[in-house]
This record gives structure tokens, sequence and C-alpha cells, in this order.
């Protein structure tokens, strides 16, 4: 008796039904999230093909690709029919959507409400499954001169040198600082840690001529502004 065609095999289907063909003839637009993924990966297995698959990869983070591109390499690898190379292929490509969401935000040069602060920062912190906490150094039109990271920890938390903040803002000549970490645990009230240090910034910076505008908590989604909320 012969063996019967793999019906779950993409190869099977009509062109219209096929991710890459319909890509190239409908445009990237028409194409469901799925049907990107199995692009990705290319094949599917005995069982289901690559859509089905990466419908199946896709459920589990309940349809959201930023949830998604949190997976780790092994995490991705837990899915029957994904090994390394086509989990490293998902991360690589997902890394690259957020590195671009990066590039089209670093337009913004001048902070003019919590909000501006939100959008330069969340795709970087956004996505990230441990806390960090950066500092976004101004001149006295709030324009930015320089943002970058201070710490990196756990997700309990990150250790803050307010030496180097002033260090920093006194090498680069900045009046206003406005402080920023992610809670990764996707929580947007603020700690007692994360008042402390607002404080303790604060008073520091008073002391060189320099005012803290804002201390804002990012999630993926959503933020919180100590200065939005009269906490400074």
């Amino acid at each position: 008796m012969q063996n019967q065609p793999n019906s779950f095999s993409i190869k099977n289907w009509s062109n219209d039904d096929k991710p890459r063909e319909k890509l190239v003839q409908k445009g990237k637009a028409v194409l469901s999230d799925a049907e990107l993924v199995a692009i990705l990966i290319g094949s599917g297995s005995r069982d289901e093909s690559a859509v089905e698959l990466s419908k199946r990869i896709l459920a589990s983070v309940n349809n959201n690709l930023n949830q998604l591109g949190k997976l780790s390499i092994g995490q991705l690898m837990q899915f029957k029919g994904i090994g390394e190379a086509k989990a490293v292929t998902i991360a690589a490509a997902l890394e690259m959507g957020r590195r671009r969401r990066g590039e089209e935000v670093a337009k913004i040069e001048k902070i003019g409400s919590s909000k501006d602060v939100f959008n330069l920062l969340q795709p970087i912190l956004g996505e990230l499954p441990h806390e960090e906490f950066w500092i976004v150094y101004l001149n006295n039109s709030n324009k930015v001169l320089h943002q970058a990271q201070l710490s990196k920890g756990g997700i309990t938390g990150t250790l803050v040198d307010v030496r180097l903040v002033l260090k920093q803002a006194l090498e680069i000549g900045a009046i206003g600082l406005i402080l920023a970490h992610n809670h990764p645990s996707g929580g947007l009230n603020p700690s007692a840690a994360d008042k402390q240090i607002t404080q303790k910034l604060k008073t520091a910076a008073q002391a060189l001529d320099m005012k803290v505008l804002d201390h804002i908590i990012i999630t993926q989604r959503e933020y919180f502004s100590f200065a939005d909320d009269n906490l400074l």
C-alpha cells in the first residue's frame, strides 16, 4: 500500500493559502500573525502544518506577539516541531521588530509630557524579563541630551548609584533628570523602594541646582508617572 501524501504539508495547499505565495501575490499586510510565523519556521511536523504549529505557539501567549517575543529559545523548543534553528529564527525576527520600534521612537528629541518618556523608553524596557533603571538627561528646554541605563537587576529590583547619576549630569550639562524603570511583573504601583530612591535623587539633584522632573514606571503597555500623580 502506498503512503498517502501528507495532507498537513503546505506543499499540498493552493497558492492562495500558502503563506509565502500569499505574501508575494497579495502583500504582507494580508497575512495573519500565524502565517507570518509559519514563514519563519518554514515547516511543521508530520502531524500539523507550519501554520497550525504557529497557531498553537501563539495561543500559548494569548496571541500576543509582545509576549511571544519574551519566550526564550528553550521555551520555544518545548513545542513539538520547533528545534533550535527555528526557535532562533523566531527570536531573531521578533528582536528585529522590537529594534525597529525603537528606531521609530528615537526621533523624540524633546520631552513635553510623561507620555513622551513612555514612548521613548517603552521599546527598550517594556518587554524585558528583568528590571532596569534608566536616566533621561535634559537641558533647560527639556531637550534630550542623553539617555542611559544606570543599573540592571533581577525582577526584585535594582541598585541605583546617585553619585554616578549626578556625575554624568554634570559632565553633559544637564539641568533636568527623568528617572525610569520597568516592572516586569506588569504592576504599576510604585514600591517603597521606588519612592525612596526618587526622593534621594531629588534631594541630591537640588543641591547641584538640578531638578528631578519625573519618575516613570514602565510596563509592556502602560506607565505610571510620579509627576502626574503628584508624588514629586
